[in-house]
């Protein structure tokens, strides 16, 4: 019962987050400790080369990270995170971002978060968050 309490976590958060929601991020798949989500790079998403805003990538792979870190049933909250942008993206391009390593102490845990566009890896992101007490309740 847990597990399912806990995957659903994710769902709650993105009902509550009208940035992600904006972005048109889609829950992919979601298990304690991971969390895979995908969107569709939008012509408003571009910057002035025409490539999509690094900020995208960044805002989905951090979205993948914060979801994951959560489902382990406390309010999780980033304190460093970082990215390495390895390709370009495009208007029309579908990415992907796949939490790859979930280690969970008591008071922090760590994530590192693969971004891919057609199987390729176009950007790695790190992160690390706070755990706090509180406990996530799902109505």
């Amino acid at each position: 019962m847990k597990s399912q309490l806990n995957n659903e976590i994710p769902h709650k958060m993105l009902s509550l987050d009208p940035f992600s929601q904006w972005l048109g991020v889609e829950i992919l798949d979601v298990k304690i400790g991971y969390c895979k989500l995908g969107l569709h790079i939008r012509k408003d998403m571009l910057n002035s080369m025409q490539k999509a805003h690094g900020g995208i990538t960044y805002a989905l792979a951090d979205t993948a990270f914060g979801f994951a870190s959560n489902t382990h049933g406390r309010f999780s909250v980033s304190i460093e995170t970082s990215i390495n942008h390895i390709e370009a993206l495009y208007e029309g391009d579908y990415i992907i971002a796949e939490t790859q390593l979930d280690i969970t102490k008591n008071k922090l845990g760590f994530n590192y978060v693969n971004i891919y566009c057609q199987d390729k890896i176009v950007a790695i992101f790190k992160g690390v968050v706070y755990r706090t007490s509180k406990a996530w309740i799902i109505d």
